[in-house]
């Protein structure tokens, strides 16, 4: 099908969806949601270019990974009163001569690219201003005026029997350019161009997740997480992860006298603090959850006894948990350990549950030589490895490589280590949002035996590791048999230092080795094995 005239797809997608939190990147059928409207837009036979318009860092990265150009919405454009016309404006570049302007929701999943076409063509055929996307269901609906209720029909009919009713299903719609601007994309000419009704989904509401991921059965789901300066904060960012897996917005529960809110980072997700285990017991004896997940690191018996009572029906579910609450447990996911005491246990690095922006990230092609180095400890980093490690590579020697230190959201003294970035080859970031783009920018890498290692793993980037506790030392994954170099718990700044010039000057060939053994390892697929095994309770 030729096109002779310039096509312009905007796909809206903000970050601060408040209903379903991180709506867009939710991982429906194997692909974040936007995914579906952006592939779309590409495989338009008429469509020439496509924009993402967008305020979400990972909605960002996965239109680039796709080959889609992104618009960074500012601020002012993302309240909840800003109409969805003014953001489409706003995406329109002056300078470009586009005969349309296709306006697409990312929460249109089941749309067809072949609808999407014939659509636009209708539009151009009957030389229309504007096409909206509807579905026909007419229904026996009803008025209001001056307070009273009154039929909108005269007659009482079976369905089948009634008159059209076309409802906008947010597909699309179609505008010719010259009517598009910050007030409306609505021209004189206007129609409508009916979808088939398994393409008419609009995602909107949990209810809709749920439709459109076939699940049948409802869930009600509690996640108990606590994390800080000492324990780390990889919990926190793996309940959030899992959070995102259920089609329901879970209670997400933390004790207010071992985690700082500030450290979940901007969610809409509900988080419930609780002063203690009593109180936490006392709320959920209120709930009728059918899923409790546990990120609390080691649980006790009585612990897991008090839960079980005030939750005789719920499915508990642990994670890095190696206490004796575990006999207690439906299943517990230990994927930072390797050792199986029970039939629930599932250990080993096949269920490590990876951020999502990680599996849209190929890994690394190794470099002649080494040029840039990332270094990160995590979210807390207690032994301050990120700030012997600055001290180190201020040194004249390193002039020639440059650095990236990633600090987590809870390290302490971020400001003092913030200036460093005043010399040319050290770049210090603080709660980055972009990490596998850091990661994948670097050759190396220097880290803790947490989450970072597992994430370096998953790009194939060679890369020292030293453990920050006692328990780190027990994490079995990320050690030399695994192709990192691993120097223990809080080794002399002489050893890091050693290991530090040896990774810098390695071969290719030897780094090209570190990087296979990294890589033969599925730690992609472990976010669908741990949720097949909790939806399979």
């Amino acid at each position: 099908m030729k096109n002779k005239f310039k096509i312009l797809a905007v796909i809206p997608a903000r970050a601060g969806s408040k209903g379903i939190p991180n709506k867009n990147i939710r991982i429906i059928g194997g692909h974040p949601l936007v995914y579906y409207s952006i592939k779309n837009a590409l495989l338009s036979e008429l469509i020439t270019d496509v924009i993402v318009s967008t305020d979400s860092p990972e909605v960002k990265i996965i239109s680039e990974q796709m080959g889609a150009k992104v618009k960074w919405r500012d601020s002012s454009l993302c309240g909840d009163e800003v109409t969805l016309d003014a953001v489409i404006a706003d995406a329109v570049i002056a300078e470009e001569q586009w005969d349309y302007i296709v306006t697409m929701q990312p929460t249109s999943p089941t749309l067809r690219v072949s609808t999407l076409d014939a659509a636009i063509k209708y539009t151009m055929d009957n030389k229309l201003d504007t096409v909206i996307s509807v579905i026909n269901a007419p229904r026996l609906s009803w008025g209001e005026k001056d307070g009273k209720k009154f039929p909108n029909y005269t007659e009482r009919l079976n369905r089948q029997y009634l008159p059209p009713c076309y409802m906008e299903t947010g597909a699309f719609v179609v505008s010719r350019r010259d009517v598009v601007t910050a007030k409306t994309r609505i021209g004189k000419k206007v129609d409508v161009f009916e979808v088939p009704e398994d393409e008419s989904q609009d995602v909107d509401t949990f209810e809709d997740l749920r439709s459109v991921a076939a699940i049948l059965e409802h869930q009600k789901v509690a996640i108990y997480v606590n994390g800080n300066n000492k324990r780390g904060i990889g919990h926190i960012y793996r309940a959030l992860e899992l959070a995102d897996e259920f089609f329901v917005k879970p209670d997400i529960y933390y004790d207010i006298n071992q985690t700082d809110p500030k450290i979940f980072g901007k969610t809409t997700h509900r988080l419930i603090p609780v002063n203690g285990i009593a109180e936490l017991f006392e709320r959920c004896k209120e709930e009728n959850y059918t899923i409790f997940i546990n990120d609390i690191l080691t649980t006790t018996l009585d612990y897991m006894i008090g839960l079980r009572t005030v939750l005789p029906n719920a499915k508990i579910i642990n994670f890095e948990d190696d206490g004796e609450g575990i006999i207690k447990a439906d299943l517990v996911f230990n994927a930072l350990l390797q050792k199986e005491d029970f039939p629930q246990v599932y250990s080993g690095e096949k269920y490590y549950i990876s951020g999502k922006i990680f599996m849209f990230y190929e890994p690394i092609k190794i470099k002649e030589k080494v040029q840039r180095v990332f270094i990160s400890f995590g979210g807390a980093d207690p032994q301050n490895y990120s700030d012997r490690l600055l001290e180190m590579v201020i040194k004249p020697e390193y002039k020639s490589y440059y650095f990236v230190i990633v600090l987590g959201r809870a390290k302490h003294n971020v400001e003092a280590l913030m200036e460093y970035n005043k010399y040319d080859n050290i770049e210090v970031l603080y709660d980055v949002s972009n990490m596998p783009q850091l990661m994948s920018s670097c050759d190396i890498g220097i880290t803790s035996r947490g989450r970072t290692g597992y994430e370096l793993a998953m790009l194939g980037i060679p890369s020292i590791s030293i453990a920050q506790n006692q328990r780190e030392e027990k994490h079995g994954f990320v050690s030399n048999e695994n192709g990192f170099t691993y120097i223990g718990l809080n080794p002399a700044d002489e050893i890091i230092e050693s290991n530090l010039k040896m990774y810098i000057s390695l071969s290719k060939e030897s780094r090209e080795r570190f990087h296979d053994m990294l890589l033969s390892h599925d730690l992609r697929g472990g976010r669908k094995r741990v949720m097949g095994l909790i939806n399979g309770l």
